[in-house]
């Protein structure tokens, strides 16, 4: 195409029309395709051409999804999950084995840190933490036996920030493979492929989707990446849905103009908090007194829809704060047309311990909201009311 607009081509890319010249792209719900003869399956089984063999492994949905992710993040290839975890699952999956070493960022979803310390560490994969804050920390955490670097950026849900571009030049070299989590940013406000990452995750059930309907995950790079996870993926099934696949194709049509939307609406809530005299903290990532905010506008477009806060009078006072809220939903999820707020310690992160929680800035009066479409007026509103 022409046109290199990331809204243009969110709206213009999608699979080649049937026949019956549809102007969206229809559904397909079928389990497995039909070949031309015998000689066709055993070509397609082979790899010796392209085609359609099992829904498992691929469907026009979920390859119009892939394809059209790629170009939006200027990736070469991409797989589709049924969840966000799964992503992340099938991406440690596909390059760990036993022995191997990663090292992540201490902020990352609670599920992920799960992950590391319960599942991984069982088939002897180990891992060391560092923090967003503190890059001489990661050239430390390397070991000989590190295979991948794995990272949030923004963080879930302390809002860190690191330099992708320093970070993709640390993992070079040492060899070794850096992992961004983008969920929080998605393609549209910043692209970890071009600055040096090897590998995007996203989880589609937030921004991506962005109305609160259904699961998936994308998991983005070259093709030589993109076979390995294919080799995993294909055999241990951790696939999309067409219908999902469709449903997602057809939000990132208006994913550009939501974001802009979510990062308007929740920079002027970040600076409404800022002043406000119960508030001991905020985090925002356009906000000029978040430590890493030089970095935050090198890299991103926008600061995103996230806002984390930390209110005055601990578990008390947030429990206080979320019970009074009236528009607000209560909800663990985020990238939603509705605001949403969560208390991480009781929910996403209550697996860690408190220590754990506190050494990545979760404390009892963290609360993260995830600022929706409504009128920016009427989310002030009702923070204020909860907050008076």
């Amino acid at each position: 195409m022409q046109e290199d607009h990331f809204e243009t081509l969110a709206i213009r890319l999608q699979a080649e029309r049937t026949q019956f010249k549809e102007h969206s792209v229809p559904l397909y719900l079928t389990s497995s395709y039909k070949f031309d003869d015998a000689e066709d399956m055993r070509a397609l089984f082979a790899n010796e051409k392209e085609g359609n063999v099992y829904s498992r492994y691929a469907n026009p949905n979920t390859t119009e999804l892939i394809d059209k992710m790629a170009v939006l993040e200027g990736a070469e290839s991409g797989w589709a999950t049924a969840s966000g975890m799964a992503a992340i699952f099938t991406t440690f999956a596909a390059f760990l084995k036993s022995g191997d070493h990663v090292v992540s960022s201490r902020s990352v979803f609670g599920s992920t840190h799960q992950l590391l310390s319960n599942v991984f560490s069982k088939w002897g994969v180990t891992y060391t933490y560092a923090d967003l804050d503190k890059p001489e920390q990661w050239e430390q955490a390397i070991q000989p036996n590190t295979k991948m670097i794995f990272v949030e950026t923004p963080s879930n849900p302390g809002i860190d920030i690191i330099d992708l571009e320093w970070l993709a030049n640390l993992s070079k070299k040492h060899n070794q493979l850096l992992v961004v989590d983008n969920c929080f940013a998605t393609p549209y406000l910043q692209q970890p492929i071009k600055l040096g990452a090897d590998i995007s995750i996203h989880s589609a059930t937030k921004f991506i989707d962005g109305q609160g309907r259904t699961l998936g995950g994308i998991i983005l790079g070259s093709k030589n990446l993109i076979l390995e996870i294919e080799g995993f993926a294909r055999h241990s099934g951790p696939a999309m849905s067409p219908f999902n696949a469709w449903l997602l194709s057809k939000s990132l049509e208006t994913l550009a103009v939501r974001m802009d939307r979510h990062c308007e609406n929740a920079l002027k809530v970040a600076e409404f908090l800022e002043g406000h005299s119960s508030i001991k903290k905020v985090m925002y990532p356009f906000l000029p007194s978040h430590p890493q905010y030089a970095i935050a506008k090198k890299q991103m477009k926008q600061g995103g829809g996230i806002v984390t806060l930390v209110i005055e009078g601990g578990v008390a006072a947030a429990s206080r704060f979320m019970d009074k809220l009236k528009m607000f939903s209560i909800s663990a999820n985020l990238g939603d047309t509705r605001s949403i707020a969560t208390h991480p310690a009781t929910s996403t992160h209550s697996k860690l311990t408190e220590e754990q929680r506190l050494e990545v800035g979760i404390e009892q009066g963290t609360i993260r909201l995830s600022i929706g479409l409504e009128h920016v007026d009427d989310i002030l509103a009702d923070i204020t009311q909860a907050l008076a």
